[in-house]
């Protein structure tokens, strides 16, 4: 081991830290200093005096790049937390506490009343709810800081997700048929297993309204083509809602749906042999990660999901 500098541990500031994370993350000193906008030789020294100070040796150097220790390994994740614990302190000192959670329809519930009252308890953030028709639209955008995302369809490869529980799907379709004037809907019915539940593996059979911007069944559950004979597709919530309610095809939705809307001309129906749909938190990480209220976001939301889910196994 190496023995302190003069300055021991005590002379350790926030930019070592800034450093060594940086080169941990990029595996390489160069691209580290690309992205700190320092000079190779500055980033350098700064890692050094952080091992001097330290008394251990953080990162192994090779003409083949950069590789933490043991010792390296275990203080990054202590050095992460502090540097996201004094930006979340930063944030509210400046009044810029504000989180943006983006969401197309019916934040799920209990979880979002859980997740937001917890991270604002313990942050001193608020958080901003905003509507959108496509929520990792607007996050691509920087419209929102992080979107809620349901079901299992593609994300772009610059997106990290986080999963937080799976929600029961369920089938809706109008209690009353369109007629006169319009075409003939009656082969649009739902077809009914027992009278009262419709069967995910009847999926060939349906007419299905899609909401293609934030939908959570659709084309891409079926990848080889084998689902629906026939799509109408909506390009929102509200156009996929009034567009089952008049007739036009099957709705699948999650389960939220059945419990909140309240449509004198839906009626919704348990849905057999369907998987899960996935609910998500989607966000572009800045750097390779997170930023610091961004974490503590998704610390309260993941907490706030394990409590849902085990009150749901009780």
């Amino acid at each position: 081991m190496t023995p302190p500098g003069p300055a021991g541990a005590s002379g350790i500031e926030l930019r070592h830290l800034r450093a060594f994370a940086a080169v941990a993350r990029c595996r390489s000193f160069t691209r580290a200093a690309e992205e700190l906008l320092i000079t190779q030789p500055a980033l350098s020294r700064t890692v050094a005096q952080l091992e001097t100070g330290l008394g251990v040796r953080l990162l192994e150097r090779s003409s083949r790049g950069v590789a933490l220790t043991d010792t390296g390994a275990e203080f990054l994740v202590h050095a992460e937390r502090t540097l996201a614990a004094f930006g979340t302190a930063l944030a509210v000192a400046r009044h810029e506490s504000t989180l943006r959670l983006g969401f197309s329809w019916l934040l799920p519930d209990p979880w979002a009343q859980r997740a937001i009252a917890r991270f604002e308890r313990e942050t001193g953030a608020q958080v901003e709810l905003v509507r959108c028709d496509d929520p990792l639209d607007d996050l691509d955008r920087q419209g929102v800081d992080v979107a809620l995302v349901r079901g299992d369809r593609p994300v772009g490869a610059a997106v990290r997700t986080v999963h937080l529980y799976d929600e029961r799907r369920v089938a809706v379709h109008a209690r009353e048929q369109a007629t006169g004037g319009g075409r003939d809907t009656s082969s649009d019915r739902p077809p009914e297993a027992g009278g009262d539940a419709v069967r995910w593996q009847d999926a060939h059979e349906w007419t299905l309204v899609v909401n293609m911007a934030s939908g959570t069944t659709g084309p891409w559950c079926w990848p080889d083509g084998d689902g629906p004979r026939r799509y109408v597709r909506t390009a929102n919530f509200d156009e996929w809602l009034e567009s089952v309610a008049a007739g036009r095809g099957l709705g699948i939705v999650p389960d939220v749906a059945e419990r909140r809307i309240h449509h004198p001309a839906l009626r919704f129906l348990p849905l057999t042999g369907a998987p899960p749909s996935p609910v998500h938190l989607a966000y572009l990480p800045e750097a390779g990660t997170p930023s610091a209220l961004l974490r503590r976001f998704l610390d309260a939301a993941l907490e706030a999901a394990a409590t849902r889910t085990h009150a749901s196994e009780a």
